[in-house]
């Protein structure tokens, strides 16, 4: 993957998802993130998700020809962690405006990370 002009495996999203809605809802999840890897143009092998009865928050993940896009929800803080990382002739920054739009959360932090940097 070429991105910016640098040389990588791919790129490592980290989002967190503060003051988000619909955190426990597994089915709205699971659409989101086919949603996410629709935009990204990534292709879709497998979704696993695990809905916890203590709290409602969500854990999993869609696996990825390209890599993974995870999550991990707290809706009892309004509040999700996700990783987006893909590579090849992706665009995992599409993501996060279906992030945006799917929780409606007062504030979404995306952090970078170019892996395996000159491969």
């Amino acid at each position: 993957m070429l991105r910016r002009g640098v040389r990588c495996a791919g790129a490592h999203l980290i989002v967190d998802v503060y003051g988000g809605d619909r955190l426990d809802d597994l089915e709205h999840i699971e659409t989101t993130l086919k949603r996410c890897v629709e935009v990204a143009g990534a292709t879709l092998l497998h979704v696993h998700l695990h809905h916890f009865d203590e709290n409602g928050g969500v854990s999993g993940v869609a696996v990825l020809a390209e890599s993974h896009i995870s999550i991990h929800s707290w809706p009892e803080h309004s509040y999700a962690a996700l990783d987006i990382f893909m590579c090849g002739d992706t665009q995992p920054e599409a993501c996060v405006d279906v992030l945006r739009e799917a929780f409606s959360p007062d504030r979404i932090a995306v952090s970078e990370f170019l892996r395996g940097r000159g491969v």
